[in-house]
């Protein structure tokens, strides 16, 4: 079958899909969670220091269960269980990756919340919904994966409803980084590019979206980061009896680029917020 995807999208659906990711993931990260964890201290759990990370962008939104919300590559769909257990809003999972998807609803009917969350097969470059429909947009550390993150704004402002918010968190390059600097990260991820703060507020601006507020949280890439190179280490006889022995060097490898580059400042992290206006 002919994929729909772009190229872009399509690779990382790919990669997502694998045994290797899947298993990978799901055993560092804890079933829950694929996303930068905020971190208290060096040793938290990164399940721990994922969650914080959900609280925290929770914490920043206005939500009750009226709310009907769109998680754009939700990943195994931790923040949406965690925001119906806590909230009782509705959420909608847009995820590329089958595998992902299908864990993700397995968890949901074991905690009885399949009528509050619908996972979607699809990417966010071309959202399967009606205009207008949700409240909240929410995304973590997924945009990076796509080639045309400008569309997915589009996407995103096309299905908001007036007053709806989009609150996301990425893995950003520092602007005007020399991309020499940031090659070992691209290769490792299969982009050509990432975006950055400068970048993402001006697309938002760009299509009439307002800027509510920007949060600089760098430090924790790199803290969690080293949490994750510390985890594989820890757990490295488990992980060798479900992931190649290939796929766990280059991972580590790919990890220390990470660590590496938000060292020396080329890599950001941070909570971006916006909120789309009421018509005049």
């Amino acid at each position: 079958m002919t994929s729909t995807y772009s190229d872009v999208v399509e690779t990382a659906r790919t990669y997502y899909n694998s045994d290797n990711a899947d298993s990978f993931y799901s055993l560092v990260w804890g079933g829950e969670d694929i996303h930068i964890g905020t971190y208290q201290k060096q040793d938290d759990s990164i399940f721990e220091a994922s969650r914080r990370t959900v609280q925290e962008l929770a914490k920043l939104l206005s939500l009750d269960s009226h709310t009907k919300l769109l998680d754009i590559g939700s990943g195994y769909g931790g923040t949406a269980r965690y925001l119906v257990k806590e909230y009782g809003c509705h959420v909608d999972c847009l995820n590329l990756s089958e595998t992902q998807n299908q864990r993700n609803r397995d968890l949901n009917q074991a905690e009885g919340m399949a009528d509050n969350i619908t996972v979607i097969d699809g990417s966010f470059e071309s959202i399967p919904a009606k205009d207008g429909v949700y409240d909240i947009v929410i995304s973590q550390d997924a945009i990076l994966h796509s080639g045309n993150r400008i569309q997915v704004f589009r996407e995103v402002e096309r299905v908001l409803k007036p007053s709806g918010e989009f609150l996301f968190t990425d893995p950003m390059e520092q602007g005007n980084c020399p991309k020499s600097v940031l090659q070992p990260v691209l290769d490792r991820i299969h982009l050509d590019s990432m975006g950055s703060f400068d970048f993402y507020i001006k697309t938002a601006e760009s299509l009439g979206l307002e800027t509510v507020q920007v949060v600089d949280l760098s430090d924790h890439l790199v803290a969690h980061y080293r949490r994750v190179g510390q985890e594989i280490d820890s757990k490295l006889e488990a992980l060798l009896t479900v992931c190649s022995k290939e796929y766990i060097e280059k991972m580590k490898m790919g990890i220390g680029h990470w660590v590496t580059g938000g060292e020396a400042g080329h890599l950001t992290w941070g909570i971006l917020h916006f909120k789309k206006p009421c018509p005049v």
